[in-house]
């Protein structure tokens, strides 16, 4: 049917808004050239990316109830993959503005704040004072580096990468920590030295935090020896040998997760039949 003069015809459905570009999800992150990184632009960039659904989902996620392991942290709600990719375009951040993102109540500011620091650390360009710098503020303020995830994130490149070519001491000390992400930093900084093969201070550090009291650590031991055992699955196979029958079934379980049924199950009818619950 032609519409009236003068009158505008309406569709018969409602015009469709056009699709949304996947790769542009969030603002772009790109620094104005000449632009220093600091943490209040670091920030800002954050809370325009806030959502109250990724909040939702850390909420449910992170143990942050009374009590739990994560009591009290604050999670804006901002996909870590934006807050890597705002990582990356920050990650010539000097290290004083690192440590004021480091300060922040904001779980994604201080998540941030870890994944420019390994960042750095990794970079061939950066100089042996800037790593040591790195590894030395990381230790420094381990009180703000204190969930499981922000240790993971940093622990290798940062405190890991730093011991490479030194005395493993500092990982044994933090090992004995009454802190329990001091404790996790020492394990799962050997996953620099794993990448090179050098297997003996994962096992070492596991045998120590074998019988510790926290899951999250339980889960650390299993993991990394696991990782180990990638590269020699004989060490695997003997740590396994030695201590399957009495350490904890969940860092048992994350160990043996890459060996064959038959493995898995002689491990696990190893640890019951020493402890059946």
């Amino acid at each position: 049917m032609t519409p009236k003069v003068g009158k505008t015809p309406k569709p018969d459905k409602p015009a469709k808004a056009p699709k949304p570009d996947k790769t542009a999800k969030a603002p772009k992150a790109a620094l104005a050239p000449g632009t220093q990184p600091t943490a209040v632009e670091f920030l800002a960039r954050l809370h325009v990316r806030q959502s109250d659904v990724e909040q939702a989902k850390y909420q449910r996620y992170f143990k942050t109830g009374q009590g739990d392991y994560a009591e009290g942290d604050f999670f804006l709600g901002v996909r870590m993959g934006e807050v890597f990719t705002l990582g990356k375009e920050f990650a010539a951040m000097p290290l004083d503005e690192i440590e004021k993102l480091l300060e922040q109540d904001i779980h994604e500011a201080r998540a941030g704040a870890v994944k420019i620091m390994a960042l750095q650390a990794q970079k061939k360009k950066t100089t042996e004072d800037r790593r040591r710098e790195l590894y030395e503020l990381y230790l420094r303020r381990h009180d703000r580096i204190n969930n499981w995830d922000l240790v993971d994130l940093g622990a290798g490149r940062v405190v890991g990468g730093w011991l490479m070519d030194k005395p493993r001491d500092p990982l044994y000390d933090l090992a004995r920590s009454e802190n329990m992400w001091e404790r996790r930093t020492a394990i799962v900084a050997t996953s620099a030295f794993i990448r090179e093969g050098q297997l003996d201070d994962t096992f070492a550090i596991a045998e120590i935090l074998l019988h510790d009291k926290e899951d999250l650590i339980h889960k650390a031991v299993g993991g990394w020896v696991r990782d180990a055992g990638r590269s020699s699955r004989e060490r695997l196979l003997a740590f396994l040998d030695e201590h399957a029958a009495t350490m904890p079934r969940t860092a048992l379980r994350y160990a043996i997760e890459h060996l064959g049924k038959e493995q898995r199950a002689y491990y696990l009818r190893l640890r019951d039949s020493v402890s059946p619950k």
